[in-house]
């Protein structure tokens, strides 16, 4: 049985997830700190209020593009296609924009969700606003791991597997973290599990380019004005001529290929468009997170901060 698909799934719930938990603990402690523990069921809530309408937004997504799938007539795939591409391209941006601002933002992180906690004990309902504080932030990550799996184009029940493995790594890390007190170096685990991300996301791009190309190559037939788009000679439309074929010597869809696959997009057949925006991606968001993790300009701006406050992330 091939758990290949669950690679991917798992990696990027396990970071979102933790993210979550961080400030569900931040949050737990601070209620225990101001001695508010009869809002401690409202963080429960919204965590459960969270992931509910993550799985609210995955049925909706995935059940759109079953219906798709399932209409009779050649339009319905290709606008299949075209919205596999689109949630590829969503994904994409969000995910890269989660790494770069996120890396930045982890050394006070800290400090704003006790800021934000603050704010929400000052209220007249309290309760409300620590529901929301806490929903707010697993939806967000939920939606994101949600649209990552909807832009992976995977269905069935082992991206699924993945994804409630990565969840549940994600409660234990917390458990870890602020129960038991066991130190974890969070700085570490984010900066792998970051480098992973930043692979996975950039074999979306491939990916996404594939979904786009496989439109207007369906499209092409249907309507004479996309036949001039694919001439047929490269096996491809809008992504130029093909730079390899792996498919005799690594298929993507045995082992090794089919994790290199999951986890970081690789396809037996290349085109030019496709390596060149691979490339692209990588230097440009690759670039940009590996500077958000080095904090010195921000310590030369702020000489007078201290290391205490930042987030071991």
């Amino acid at each position: 049985m091939d758990f290949a698909a669950a690679l991917p799934t798992f990696v990027v719930t396990l970071r979102e997830g933790v993210e979550a938990a961080l400030v569900v603990g931040i949050v737990l402690a601070y209620l225990k700190q101001a001695e508010r523990p009869q809002l401690t069921r409202w963080v429960y809530v919204g965590i459960a209020a969270g992931i509910a309408a993550s799985v609210l937004v995955g049925v909706l997504l995935s059940g759109s593009l079953v219906w798709l799938s399932n209409t009779s007539d050649g339009y319905g795939r290709v606008a299949k296609l075209t919205l596999e591409g689109v949630f590829g391209v969503v994904a994409i941006a969000l995910l890269s924009w989660m790494l770069v601002w996120m890396s930045r933002q982890a050394r006070s992180m800290k400090g704003e969700v006790e800021g934000a906690i603050t704010s929400a004990l000052q209220q007249d309902n309290a309760a409300i606003g620590v529901f929301s504080l806490i929903a707010i932030a697993v939806l967000r990550e939920g939606f994101e791991t949600v649209l990552f799996l909807a832009a992976q184009f995977q269905a069935g029940w082992i991206p699924i597997t993945g994804a409630v493995a990565g969840l549940v790594g994600a409660v234990i890390i917390g458990v870890l973290l602020f129960q038991l007190g066991v130190k974890i170096n969070l700085r570490r685990f984010f900066l792998v599990m970051g480098v992973f991300l930043l692979l996975i996301v950039a074999g979306l791009v491939v990916s996404a380019l594939r979904h786009f190309d496989g439109a207007i190559a369906t499209l092409a037939p249907l309507d004479p004005q996309f036949a001039s788009l694919c001439p047929g000679t490269h096996g491809a439309c809008i992504l130029g001529p093909q730079v390899w074929d792996a498919s005799t010597v690594l298929p993507d869809k045995q082992f090794p290929g089919i994790v290199l696959k999951a986890l970081f997009g690789y396809t037996q057949r290349l085109y030019l468009v496709q390596a060149i925006a691979y490339v692209v991606f990588l230097g440009s968001v690759g670039t940009l997170y590996f500077r958000s993790l080095n904090p010195a300009s921000g310590n030369a701006a702020k000489p007078g901060s201290s290391s205490e406050q930042r987030s071991p992330t």
